[in-house]
């Protein structure tokens, strides 16, 4: 099944769940108060990165056996993965990718003009605890041209799988001059259950919450 396919159908069911409750099937109105909603889908994008391992520690500022880190400023990303009643997902994988602090993916594929930092692969991997919580250590890539006159905001991508479902997405920053043009995070509803406010924490670096809710 290509993502295509699968992102009609991981929409299709929500549809078909609505259309029961309309009819009075397995209606419950409690339930139905407490419910949260999925988190939006997104597009794999052309960068998913090729011919390489994730980084399994959490620290993507960092390469074995390299002496420096990576460039650009540190932002420390965690979250927390639940259902639609909010109940933690454990054991859940989570990948994520993205361009580094110069806007540039390390991809063969990526044709930007911005340097690439040999210090910087940026592609991780984190299984979620108990808690169905997660943790990542990387820099806050930048946007980046995508042609003469159009720009994708800086946003980091998500796969996300469970036992039931995988999800699909992306996550971007709040206040991000690019965000209120781009097509693909328009394209939602809910623009800003993908968007993420950063905080200030210690060493300069900034602290960054996604959370993720899916089917268990």
């Amino acid at each position: 099944m290509d993502i295509g396919q699968f992102l009609v159908r991981r929409r299709s069911l929500p549809a078909l769940a609505s259309a029961w409750s309309a009819l009075g099937f397995g209606a419950d109105p409690v339930r139905a108060e407490t419910t949260r909603r999925l988190t939006p889908d997104q597009i794999l994008g052309p960068f998913y990165p090729v011919g390489k391992a994730p980084d399994m520690s959490g620290d993507l500022t960092r390469i074995a056996g390299h002496v420096r880190s990576a460039m650009g400023p540190v932002l420390l990303l965690s979250g927390q993965v639940i259902t639609t009643s909010g109940e933690p997902i454990a054991g859940a994988r989570i990948e994520i990718w993205q361009a580094n602090a110069a806007g540039r993916y390390a991809h063969p594929g990526d044709t930007n003009p911005a340097p690439l930092d040999p210090d910087f692969e940026g592609f991780g991997v984190a299984i979620t605890d108990a808690n169905g919580r997660y943790h990542f250590k990387t820099v806050r890539p930048a946007p980046y041209p995508t042609g003469p006159t159009s720009t994708r905001p800086a946003h980091i991508h998500f796969q996300v799988q469970s036992k039931a479902d995988r999800l699909v997405t992306q996550m971007y920053f709040e206040g991000d001059p690019y965000n209120a043009q781009d097509r693909f995070l328009q394209s939602v509803r809910r623009p800003e259950a993908l968007t993420v406010k950063l905080a200030p924490v210690e060493s300069g670096a900034n602290a960054a919450t996604f959370d993720i809710i899916m089917r268990a």
